[in-house]
């Protein structure tokens, strides 16, 4: 039976994004919230949404047993992940599996080999692909330490089950090898309750970037080109570009290929992401697999036409792929931008607030995925993304143009965020030659810093006060706002 009716079993921007292309598809969207979220755009745009209890937001959006009973009460026949949350945990797929729904992502058991990095890379490198030289803890600290040495230094300590920069940590001397072994097993525990680590060598000024992949379950498999994602803070990307242009066009077909092999060679089903370290050599390496859809999917949409959720769901449908890889003809160039809430004057502190006035920007090549929403109160309990700012164009200074345009139009009131951060990286020299680098932020950290405020400016921040200010004075008071509309 073709899917009628997806659970997602997600909240914020990914939710409103995955939700809008199942109401094009003629398919009922499922919401879940928790309370902290019953206001939210999510909620407002599924065709149903139930609430699930839990502690905390995080908690509740970790509850399977939970999710799996909304799903039962819709009567949904599928459940879509998002990223984030249980994207990624292969007991969630294979409980929804066991539960009669069809899962929008990987099989369970490729979820757990490529989520396992050791195993991934010892897969990978057995099929002869390219990894960086390693080193596995086997239980004995002097012979780890030993095999860490012949490495050579500066390495790079990994989290065996981990992502997203947490339990990584470069050490460039011997002496200080133990004492962050310790901290990111530390750490790795704290994150993932698994505090096995790796060791690999680490890439001086190295770009970071990734495959997008496409495969079914009958064999067939394909990429949508690469992504740049080397502009990153403390290993968390901020600024995605396709295509990369570091990448001659024999490197990109290498590199794509073996993507396309990697994912062949791990039976991969659905959308994913291959994710190589690219070194100023030239050379490229294995770095992990990521078994969901990207944060950053949309500049690949943006630059081949394709809706990716749409295509995820065929995939889970049990359809061939309906396209062929001499069809995937990308045009133009796409950047993304993650607006986030944050003080990037400060050190980069999460900030919270409440949605007091938002304005996208808008015109020709410019798309703004979001969950917010006016009123919305924005808390450091969730991730700090509140919204993608994406933009299209012929080339990648147009693409950059734009994308300094559409940071300058967005408005965004009540909650302090990174977008006049952003814009000025992209001004930046080195962003428009494409000198980049995972340190790139670090390394321009003084050029990047906000100038001093202009008269006009410090106008402008009053005037909006003043605005808000405003608003508020003319709320309706207690207790006619609770009595509603009526009137006597």
């Amino acid at each position: 039976m073709p899917i009628r009716s997806v659970l997602v079993a997600n909240r914020g921007e990914i939710a409103v994004r995955i939700i809008r292309t199942l109401r094009t598809l003629g398919i009922r969207a499922v919401a879940v919230y928790h309370a902290a979220d019953a206001a939210s755009l999510a909620v407002r745009e599924a065709d149903e949404a139930i609430e699930i209890p839990g502690a905390t937001g995080v908690a509740a959006y970790l509850d399977v047993a939970a999710i799996l009973a909304a799903a039962r009460r819709a009567n949904a026949d599928a459940v879509h992940p998002g990223y984030g949350f249980l994207a990624e945990n292969a007991d969630f797929a294979a409980a929804v599996a066991d539960a009669g729904l069809r899962f929008i992502g990987p099989p369970a058991g490729v979820i757990r080999l490529m989520g396992d990095k050791i195993r991934a890379r010892a897969r990978v490198a057995d099929a002869g692909f390219p990894i960086t030289p390693s080193a596995t803890d086997d239980g004995s600290p002097a012979a780890f330490a030993d095999r860490v040495r012949a490495i050579g230094f500066p390495v790079l300590v990994k989290a065996a089950a981990g992502g997203g920069g947490r339990g990584m940590r470069i050490v460039r001397s011997s002496d200080a090898l133990a004492a962050e072994l310790d901290a990111a097993r530390r750490e790795a525990e704290r994150s993932f309750k698994d505090g096995r680590v790796y060791v690999e060598r680490y890439i001086e000024r190295p770009r970071h970037i990734e495959v997008q992949v496409l495969s079914d379950r009958h064999g067939n498999h394909l990429h949508l080109g690469e992504r740049e994602c080397s502009v990153q803070r403390r290993f968390q990307k901020l600024i995605e570009e396709t295509p990369s242009a570091a990448l001659d066009e024999e490197t990109r077909r290498r590199l794509c290929d073996a993507a396309v092999g990697i994912a062949r060679t791990v039976g991969y089903e659905n959308a994913g992401t291959v994710e190589f370290i690219f070194a100023p050599s030239g050379d490229f390496y294995f770095l992990e697999m990521n078994t969901r859809l990207q944060v950053e999917h949309p500049v690949t949409e943006m630059v081949t036409g394709l809706d990716l959720v749409a295509e995820q769901i065929a995939v889970a449908d049990g359809e061939r792929l309906r396209l062929r890889q001499d069809h995937v003809r990308p045009h133009g160039h796409s950047i993304e931008c993650r607006i986030c809430a944050e003080d990037a004057e400060h050190g980069h502190t999460p900030t919270n607030g409440e949605v007091a006035l938002l304005r996208a920007p808008a015109g020709p090549g410019v798309r703004f995925d979001s969950g917010l929403c006016g009123g919305q109160r924005i808390t450091t309990a969730f991730d700090s993304m509140l919204a993608k700012l994406v933009v299209h164009g012929a080339d990648r200074p147009q693409a950059i143009a734009r994308m300094r345009q559409a940071l300058r139009d967005l408005v965004l009131l009540g909650v302090e965020h990174n977008g006049a951060y952003l814009e000025r990286v992209l001004a930046h020299p080195g962003f428009g030659r494409a000198e980049l680098h995972t340190h790139f932020l670090e390394e321009h950290k003084d050029a990047l810093g906000a100038p001093p405020a202009s008269e006009a400016e410090l106008a402008s921040v009053l005037g909006a006060a003043a605005l808000v200010a405003r608003r508020a004075s003319h709320e309706t008071p207690e207790p006619y706002a609770s009595i509603g509309a009526w009137r006597n």
